[in-house]
């Protein structure tokens, strides 16, 4: 089976940064700074769809300014890699040990995933992936469906793990299954609105769900 990973907020415990920095470029930019729970709403999105999202009412220039700045500070705040889940590092070398291919559908930047990829030492572990930069945002389906046709997978054998209603929604939209995550920014009552196959609370439950049993 092919299990396609989202990336912040289910692989990476990235939202806190994320917040932060949304926050000071949107200070610098002279634009309300939100609050925690409003940003970690669009952690998903592509970060064009996140600006917009966030600030509808905002100058396209101010939007532009918004993307550069955060660009900015999040450079500017990588002192030490973003810590990975609990858990993560161990249940991937057991898909991958079970047979199972690795893939990731997620709003970061490609330069931002790469990044992360080196920083980790996981790039060998995955078949494929496709960032927001470089195709459609979430919860469009086009993501999932180039992944789909990349590793020659049918949808019937392929699962979306995420945390947000977007990674879902976009799993649904593909006619993959889905599984949602407790641990990332949505919420569990969120996410059962959407009928992930599962909702687990550590990532390491994939291996609990029965087409995943080695």
């Amino acid at each position: 089976m092919l299990v396609i990973l989202d990336w912040d907020g289910t692989v990476c415990n990235s939202e806190a940064r994320i917040v932060s920095c949304m926050q000071r470029a949107a200070d610098r930019v002279g634009l309300p700074v939100l609050a925690p729970e409003a940003i970690g709403n669009i952690i998903g999105l592509g970060l064009p769809e996140a600006i917009l999202s966030l600030f509808p009412e905002a100058a396209s220039e101010q939007r532009q300014q918004m993307r550069e700045y955060y660009s900015e500070e999040w450079l500017a705040a990588r002192s030490e890699p973003l810590p990975l889940f609990d858990g993560v590092l161990e249940t991937l070398d057991q898909l991958l040990g079970g047979g199972h291919q690795l893939a990731v559908a997620t709003g970061k930047s490609r330069r931002g995933l790469n990044r992360e990829f080196e920083e980790h030492g996981l790039r060998d572990l995955f078949v494929a992936s496709r960032c927001a930069d470089e195709t459609a945002s979430k919860p469009n389906p086009l993501m999932l469906r180039e992944l789909l046709d990349e590793t020659r997978c049918g949808a019937d054998d392929a699962v979306m793990v995420g945390d947000t209603v977007y990674d879902l929604e976009m799993a649904a939209a593909a006619g993959v299954a889905s599984i949602g995550v407790s641990y990332g920014v949505h919420s569990p009552e969120r996410l059962v609105a959407h009928r992930p196959r599962a909702i687990i609370d550590h990532f390491s439950e994939l291996l609990e769900w029965p087409p995943l049993v080695p």
